[in-house]
């Protein structure tokens, strides 16, 4: 990351920080890459991490020695990761650890109460994981639906470092928990709402603290135009309709997103796992300004 003393971003300094996500999906990810990367990670200089979902594989792997289904012995594998490292460990959940956990082959989950137990296991505390902790801002309210009614979104977190703002968003791959196993239309309107919003928030935040950039965490690969359906959703990108079979999951979204990057008129990364493989690019969002860059 490059920040500089005003929102103009010169380059007065600059600082690393560690993405990771889409593991660990097997026995040999679990016990031998994953510690490598902390280790990595740990011997670097980065300032903080964040891990952008996903804790396991899509289906839950026969006969494995570690946890691979959504039970609560997967989580405590995770957070025994996080707090591993050194430095700040940020997380936000993956359609892997809680939508798809309706799967038979993970347990035959209740989805709801799956990410009910991330967010009181993982986001009991403002603070973050790690050896050393990050303050960061929780989203207000009772925003979001759970197994039992409404229930703060406790996963989108907000925090500053040194002139650039960071938040996490809860979108999900498996259509935004719109198709697979057991999909929930009531659960997905409810967090949409909540993300939205939350984008408004982030962006108000970062304008009115004069942040030279934000830079939004999630899971889930929207699909921003129709370059690649190979690894995401196709759609429209003036519109943001989706164009293939699948329910759309993520339009409304991306239009908020859209608004505000413009509106914002300073630099917006979007980093986010899902699609597999590391990429990054940029899409104009207006024939005048407002870039976007993600990086996968």
């Amino acid at each position: 990351a490059t920040a500089g003393a005003t929102n103009t971003n010169g380059k007065t300094f600059q600082y690393s920080i560690g993405l990771w996500g889409d593991l660990p999906y097997n026995d040999e990810q679990a016990l031998t890459g994953v510690p490598n990367l902390i280790a990595d990670m740990n011997a670097s200089d980065i300032e903080f991490s964040v891990h952008d979902g996903d804790l396991k594989a899509g289906s839950g792997i026969k006969d494995s020695k570690t946890p691979t289904d959504c039970s609560d012995a997967l989580y405590r594998q995770a957070a025994s990761y996080f707090n591993a490292l050194n430095k700040p460990a940020f997380f936000v959940p993956g359609d892997n650890d809680w939508t798809d956990c309706d799967r038979p082959a993970n347990g035959g989950f209740n989805s709801r109460e799956r990410l009910d137990f991330e967010r009181k296991f993982f986001f009991g505390s403002p603070n973050s994981m790690g050896k050393t902790t990050l303050a960061s801002d929780v989203q207000p309210g009772l925003n979001c639906l759970g197994s039992t009614g409404a229930v703060q979104c406790s996963e989108h977190r907000v925090w500053e470092y040194k002139g650039v703002t960071y938040a996490t968003v809860n979108v999900q791959g498996s259509c935004n928990n719109l198709c697979d196993t057991d999909p929930d239309p009531a659960e997905w309107t409810q967090r949409m709402i909540a993300s939205r919003l939350w984008l408004m928030q982030v962006f108000e935040k970062a304008a009115s603290e004069g942040s030279a950039g934000v830079v939004l965490l999630t899971q889930a690969d929207p699909g921003f135009d129709a370059s690649d359906g190979t690894r995401a959703p196709t759609r429209d990108p003036k519109t943001l309709a989706q164009t293939d079979k699948d329910p759309d999951g993520f339009q409304g979204y991306l239009q908020t997103l859209r608004e505000e990057v413009v509106k914002f008129r300073r630099p917006v990364l979007y980093v986010h796992g899902d699609s597999h493989y590391l990429d990054r690019k940029s899409t104009r969002l207006n024939s005048s300004h407002g870039y976007i860059s993600y990086a996968v």
